[in-house]
């Protein structure tokens, strides 16, 4: 071998061996403290949805409703569902578990977050479970109890914004006007409902 590649062989070696030692080793992995949201008494206690998060919780009772609307219709062909039919389909939607939807901090606002909602901030404590699942049943069953099962249905066929804004938007709506629960989603996640 000759001499100068095994002057480069040891000193390769050499650097290799001593490069974290010399140069502060390895960078530690960032860490980062993300705390879970600090939910009020009203939050962790009461057996309504706060009002705060009303609005978010109609578009997800919304987005639920005509999921399985649209399921039940794809079965049968895209056809209008029977009276019977989307009765059924109703109190299915509004007894389900709920158990993918929780709150999250964002911007020292809590939000409602899961399916049919917007994504709100990657980096956070999302809690699941808890009241949350028994309080979108609640809601459900009672937009259904007030607006009735016919006038939901025909929104549905009408489409996703026009059930939203039957639930949601009308004078007695959680989003309507200035009431608190913060900004309904944008108009691109109504169109590819």
């Amino acid at each position: 071998m000759s001499p100068v590649l095994v002057a480069w062989l040891a000193l390769s070696l050499l650097a290799g061996t001593g490069a974290q030692e010399t140069c502060g080793g390895p960078p530690a992995p960032l860490s980062r403290s993300i705390p879970a949201p600090q939910l009020s008494p009203e939050e962790q206690l009461s057996p309504h949805m706060p009002e705060s998060l009303r609005c978010d919780a109609c578009h997800a009772i919304a987005f639920q409703i005509e999921e399985q609307l649209r399921r039940a219709e794809g079965k049968v062909g895209r056809k209008a569902l029977s009276e019977s039919d989307y009765v059924e389909v109703l109190e299915r939607s509004c007894s389900q578990g709920w158990d993918s939807y929780g709150v999250q901090e964002v911007a020292g606002e809590k939000r409602l977050v899961g399916p049919g909602l917007l994504s709100q901030e990657p980096m956070s404590v999302m809690v699941l479970g808890g009241p949350w699942p028994g309080r979108l049943s609640k809601m459900c069953h009672s937009y259904v109890g007030e607006r009735g099962e016919a006038e939901i249905y025909g929104a549905h066929r009408r489409g996703p914004a026009a059930l939203r804004e039957l639930l949601c938007r009308g004078e007695k709506g959680a989003c309507a006007g200035g009431k608190a629960g913060g900004p309904s989603p944008p108009k691109a996640l109504q169109n590819e409902l």
